[in-house]
């Protein structure tokens, strides 16, 4: 996760709910990570089956942080992903964002060495390395640490054709280590964002993963007669 301050007139131009500010800061962070096994809750072993094409690959996500009825949660800004069935499909079940990327991730914990490439059809790229901070093994994130703030989140917050709508998320706290990372490229999010132009992250964190995560179905928010 590479985490960005941004100019926060900017980015609300660019996002339908209202922004949860962090001492009064905006943040935008990119999560890059790859999904395995995907499956439904139901129809067993012949469903997995059948959704295998779409059950692993590679996501770079560009998500915020919102808050709406005074709840707080995420909103997915876009998802690079590369698989292009998962592509036409995940808008229509969740209202995300996907679009198609060429993405290249070598994440290699036992060596310290982690780096990224995502390429859209354009051209343009983002592109990373990074390395851990510290030897100390992941953990959990310091209670009321930034790194918390923006990491656990469990509500996400989606608008399609003009509908607003939400999800939840389940899963264990995340393990993290701190890092330090390198941009060597992000025309990929100056070509989508103008308030990317010259904005730098301020942290990063690298995670193992999780064993587990169950996502529910999208919901509708509630209007406010």
């Amino acid at each position: 996760m590479i985490h960005y301050e941004v100019d926060a007139e900017g980015l609300q131009s660019a996002v339908p709910f209202d922004l949860d500010l962090i001492d009064g800061k905006a943040y935008v962070s990119l999560v890059a990570f790859t999904l395995r096994r995907m499956r439904p809750r139901f129809g067993g072993p012949v469903l997995e089956w059948l959704l295998k094409p779409i059950a692993t690959h590679h996501f770079l996500n560009c998500r915020t942080y919102v808050r709406c009825r005074r709840e707080s949660g995420i909103y997915f800004m876009t998802e690079w992903l590369a698989n292009h069935l998962s592509v036409h499909l995940g808008p229509m079940a969740f209202g995300l964002p996907y679009r198609y990327g060429t993405i290249t991730y070598n994440h290699d914990h036992g060596n310290n060495r982690f780096t990224g490439r995502v390429l859209d059809p354009s051209g343009s790229g983002f592109e990373y390395r990074a390395e851990l901070e510290t030897s100390a093994g992941p953990c959990e994130c310091e209670p009321g640490s930034l790194a918390e703030v923006l990491m656990e989140r469990y509500t996400a917050f989606t608008c399609a054709r003009g509908t607003p709508r939400f999800f939840r998320v389940w899963h264990e706290p995340w393990k993290q280590q701190p890092s330090r990372v390198e941009i060597l490229d992000q025309r990929l999010l100056e070509a989508n964002w103008p308030f990317f132009k010259g904005a730098k992250p301020v942290s990063a964190n690298y995670s193992p993963g999780l064993q587990d995560v169950w996502m529910g179905w999208p919901h509708h928010v509630p209007r406010i007669n």
